[in-house]
């Protein structure tokens, strides 16, 4: 349930709320506004008598949440969480474009890739060190070696890095090179995971789960939140359809969906949702237009040759040619 506050509300009134709800049991979530204070409860509420509460000074209303996601739904937080990165903020209404090669292959590839993306107006740099590959003869990444790339390509770019989190083993490992960590559409209920990468204080983006309902995602979020950790970015990357023409379907409804849901950020990843490069402009597009807070983009210098994913990213020219019609979108209304 979420108990909310006066806008005069004293912080002996909160306090004195809380002290309450902890004695009967609840972990408390305190949320403080701008105008005013919302204290999210999670427990048994047969153990308190919401009258009771409505009647403490300072209470302004007590709302009972009946969904099963708590400290992630508007219910316990109005207004949009903001995810800020370094300078960059995700969620504010602006776009953030998260681009790069899908796997880090090399230093010399890697940093030209970097450079490349963020001359076409990138603002945050991807690329994974760890590679999940259903087949064990793929290409598998490079590891702390390729951490240590990404964190080059950060200081040579500025433009802070995301790369994803393999298992519970390695998330100080990661934690210690990238700004965001990514937890992978087949790790989106690994539940040990989420626990772990909820005690970390760094921003994570949850990607989607192939054939996960919105509830099952939004649960998954909140095992990090629930752990500690508020700063969570929903990514959006396509569900597995009877559809067979492109990898995934990009399910654009959930971005709507997902605001309406959650006060959590959410960006969408159109390279993976569709699997073709050629889909990905128009998509990426579609996505900003259904309100969605940043894209993922996978660029290589040469698509046929890369490691990973080569047939769903774009060259550095192509995500040029994209950068240009959204900054067009953006400033206008239409590209």
């Amino acid at each position: 349930m979420v108990v909310v506050m006066e806008k005069n509300a004293s912080s002996a009134e909160i306090e004195q709320v809380q002290e309450r709800l902890r004695q009967a049991g609840f972990k408390i979530h305190l949320s403080q506004g701008v105008e005013r204070t919302i204290i999210g409860a999670i427990g048994d509420r047969s153990q308190v008598d919401l009258g009771f509460l409505e009647a403490l000074p300072g209470v302004e209303k007590v709302v009972p949440i009946m969904k099963p996601f708590k400290l992630t739904s508007r219910e316990f937080k109005p207004d949009d969480t903001v995810v800020t990165v370094g300078d960059l903020k995700i969620g504010d209404g602006g776009i953030q474009v998260i681009a790069g090669p899908c796997a880090v292959e090399s230093r010399e590839k890697y940093l030209e890739a970097a450079m490349l993306v963020k001359e076409s107006g990138a603002t945050m740099l991807r690329g994974g060190a760890f590679k999940p590959r259903t087949s064990p003869y793929s290409f598998q990444g490079l590891e702390e070696e390729g951490l240590k790339i990404l964190a080059e390509a950060r200081e040579l770019t500025g433009l802070p890095v995301v790369t994803e989190v393999m298992d519970q083993r390695s998330v100080e490992l990661v934690a210690r090179y990238a700004d965001v960590l990514q937890i992978g559409a087949r790790n989106m209920q690994n539940f040990f995971l989420l626990r772990e990468v909820g005690k970390i204080d760094k921003p994570v983006v949850l990607k989607r789960g192939p054939s996960a309902t919105l509830e099952e995602w939004i649960m998954a979020a909140e095992y990090i939140v629930s752990s500690g950790n508020p700063r969570v970015i929903m990514c959006e990357r396509g569900i597995r359809t009877f559809e067979t023409y492109t990898r995934n379907t990009l399910d654009l409804s959930a971005i709507p969906a997902l605001k309406r849901l959650t006060h959590l950020p959410v960006i969408v990843d159109p390279s993976h949702g569709t699997g073709k490069w050629r889909l990905v402009e128009p998509m990426a597009l579609a996505a900003v237009a259904a309100g969605c807070d940043g894209l993922m983009i996978e660029v290589h210098q040469n698509p046929a040759e890369a490691l990973s994913d080569g047939p769903q990213s774009l060259t550095p020219e192509n995500f040029a040619h994209l950068m240009n019609r959204l900054n067009k979108f953006l400033q206008n209304g239409r590209v």
